[in-house]
């Protein structure tokens, strides 16, 4: 995968030694703070082994892992869904941590006191989950301190979210943007499909009991957390005060006067500055757009995805490493299609994908209805579900951070995904709260009402993107030349290929 990132910028080198300098300029020019080649290339490197390290520090702290310890305290559906909106509801604090991030001057620096904080706060946790395992402390009260933990620390992280996107946006070409964050998601993922069941084994096995194990296990991850700022540390820094500045400032000519011996210095432009750059969200139907889309999206979606984890668990009673292994074999398919959806971004667009992958996403939850504790679901339909899962969510997450930097105008890329990260978070951190509520009624179905009901609401929220038109976009018969060579690049490896979409 390395050599994958190095091929796609030494491609863009000979470009330019065989004379196509202009175009390698744009690759690394598209925004108005300059970088040099090195410092591209150093800092997309250490960005991806600082997700890394973060992928480990996020397994642990959050998802199946973090389920079963609820499950293994007894925790209610509710609660349940509780620790899966916190995180959704903490996004409401982004335009606050734009607003303050835009007002520094370091990326970094801000980076790194956020998030630094934010997880050193797991390990007083981490001593505290280690002092119930010899039953020092209520699983009630335990339940209630994770969940004050869990808002804390992810607070913190959201003020410091838009302020990290915006300074990755900055650092990465925009004709890069398809392949490097395929290539860094890629990582992700095989770092998730390595560690989770793993980690899973390590808890279920643990000689002091489970709870124990994962107490553990919380401090390696703030360990694994704590390099990763390490890495992020090296990544070019940038200062919002003078990027925003020369982002608004107006363009300058050089004026050439007849009769002199060369041009004179150059001169402002002209005054006005470009639409985008003055229009408020409000007036900007596109990103509005893009917001009903996705905060219905995030709505559908957190009605039933918290949940999955907990059917298995709770409902089916099934062992810890058989769920984490079904969520690594999820993690393994997004790393296969990553690097593909990536590559197929680049060529067609994001909006196509996200229509037609997300009816296909839509449909999975009721594709879980029927299933049980049988050797026929154990064995194929679970590790099915997560696989097609894990593939086609590669695609709705790449595609909709993808299509949000296209439409976000470059020099309010801040407010711009904080407003993104709020409506998002609020619709999900809904979504979760009602789907853990729905989830203990008997009446409306249980479990498989709700998973029902998320299909439904998934499909309805595909109805925006059907007038939202992206930028840049190709027609029909464009996007069916463009998939014309998409079967001899799979058939190769899917990495190799021009730099051009």
């Amino acid at each position: 995968m390395t050599n994958s990132l190095e091929e796609t910028i030494v491609a863009v080198d000979r470009e330019s030694e065989t004379g196509v300098l202009i175009v390698a300029t744009a690759v690394f020019s598209d925004s108005p703070t300059k970088f040099s080649k090195d410092e591209i290339r150093t800092s997309l490197r250490a960005s991806t082994l600082d997700g890394i390290f973060a992928t480990i520090f996020c397994n642990i702290t959050g998802g199946v892992l973090l389920s079963n310890f609820f499950v293994e305290l007894q925790a209610s559906p509710f609660q349940i869904g509780m620790l899966a909106s916190i995180p959704m509801l903490a996004n409401l604090l982004q335009p606050l941590g734009a607003y303050w991030a835009d007002r520094t001057s370091s990326r970094r620096l801000y980076g790194l006191w956020v998030y630094g904080i934010s997880r050193l706060l797991w390990l007083p946790l981490a001593l505290a989950i280690i002092g119930l395992s010899g039953h020092l402390v209520a699983p009630q009260g335990m339940i209630l301190a994770t969940l004050v933990v869990m808002a804390a620390t992810h607070f913190l992280g959201a003020i410091g979210s838009a302020s990290w996107l915006s300074w990755l946006a900055i650092l990465v070409p925009r004709q890069l943007r398809g392949r490097y964050f395929g290539f860094r998601n890629s990582t992700f993922s095989l770092t998730s499909l390595v560690a989770l069941p793993c980690l899973g084994l390590i808890v279920s096995h643990w000689p002091g009991g489970s709870i124990q194990g994962f107490g553990v296990l919380v401090a390696v991850g703030v360990v694994a957390g704590i390099i990763s700022l390490g890495y992020q540390s090296r990544m070019t820094d940038v200062n919002p005060r003078t990027y925003l500045a020369r982002a608004s400032a107006p363009p300058l000519e050089p004026v050439i006067e007849l009769g002199t011996d060369g041009p004179t210095p150059p001169i402002a432009g002209p005054p006005e500055l470009p639409e985008t750059a003055h229009r408020s969200i409000l007036n900007n139907f596109p990103f509005l757009l893009f917001l009903l889309y996705f905060g219905l999206w995030s709505f559908g979606v957190n009605l039933s995805n918290p949940f999955f984890n907990l059917y298995l668990l709770d409902n089916l009673t099934l062992d810890l490493s058989w769920v984490t292994l079904y969520n690594g074999l999820g993690a393994g398919a997004n790393l296969l299609m990553l690097l593909i959806w990536g590559k197929l971004a680049d060529r067609i667009g994001n909006r196509p994908i996200l229509l037609l992958v997300g009816v296909l996403v839509a449909l999975i939850p009721l594709c879980w209805l029927g299933t049980g504790a049988t050797s026929l679901s154990i064995w194929l339909w679970f590790p099915l579900l997560h696989l097609l899962g894990g593939g086609a969510g590669a695609a709705i997450d790449l595609c909709i951070n993808n299509l949000q930097l296209t439409i976000a105008p470059v020099q309010h890329h801040t407010k711009y995904f904080a407003m993104t990260a709020a409506i998002g978070g609020i619709s999900g951190a809904l979504g979760a709260l009602l789907g853990g509520w729905l989830a203990q009624l008997s009446d409306t179905g249980g479990i498989g009402g709700l998973f029902a009901l998320s299909s439904i609401l998934r499909l309805v929220a595909l109805l925006p993107l059907v007038w939202l038109q992206e930028p840049q976009r190709r027609s029909l018969r464009q996007i069916w030349q463009q998939l014309k060579p998409i079967q001899v690049w799979c058939r190769k490896s899917g990495v190799a290929g021009s730099t051009q979409p």
